[in-house]
């Protein structure tokens, strides 16, 4: 596991072995950092990263310089491998949280630029999650929910669905409650790379 891009770019991962977790791809991540440096300005971002499990998307957005990232995971090992790795690499705006993410998702206590969630491909709720975050209004207005998803999920109905974008055999759903200039931004850019 390595991150891409940032302060920390290149910096090899070493997680514990079995751990029961599956990273998301270094072809998907590029992907999916272009989409978002394509509509935001990384400095500054506060972004809530659900179901973290290595931390890779985390430590991705630290080391692009986001102001702040709550990880949330329910796996111990999971929280304490990103809590040394943060502390190794000086992250200390990175905060972990041990909890299980649907109960954390019932007590909203701050807004967030960004949210991203990648839950286990066979969890039946992960179909419920777009509809917990814009109830709870977790995210600031114009903020991007992004789900990583097996390609059997389809979000295209929902009201707040912006985009699918698939990256080899990992899928990204992209959610918003107001299509802003950046949301807009996004689109053209996800679009046009489609073609």
């Amino acid at each position: 596991m390595r991150i891409i891009r940032g302060k920390r770019k290149a910096k090899i991962l070493h997680p514990p072995i079995n751990l029961e977790v599956r990273p998301t791809t270094d072809m998907a991540k590029v992907g999916l950092f272009n989409v978002i440096e394509n509509a935001w300005e990384m400095e500054g971002l506060h972004v809530l990263d659900l179901f973290a499990g290595t931390g890779s998307i985390s430590f991705e957005f630290i080391s692009r310089g986001s102001a702040e990232v709550i990880a949330v995971d329910n796996n111990p090992r999971c929280i304490d491998w990103m809590y040394e790795a943060s502390q190794e690499m000086g992250f200390d705006n990175l905060f972990v949280v041990n909890a299980d993410v649907f109960s954390y998702l019932q007590k909203p206590l701050q807004h967030f630029d960004i949210i991203f969630a990648d839950p286990p491909y066979g969890l039946p709720r992960t179909i419920s999650i777009p509809d917990l975050i814009f109830q709870h209004h977790f995210l600031y207005p114009g903020g991007w929910l992004i789900i990583e998803h097996p390609k059997e999920i389809n979000f295209s109905q929902h009201p707040f669905f912006m985009r699918k974008k698939n990256y080899g055999r990992v899928n990204f759903s992209f959610f918003s409650d107001e299509i802003s200039q950046g949301a807009e931004s996004a689109e053209t850019e996800m679009s046009s790379s489609s073609k």
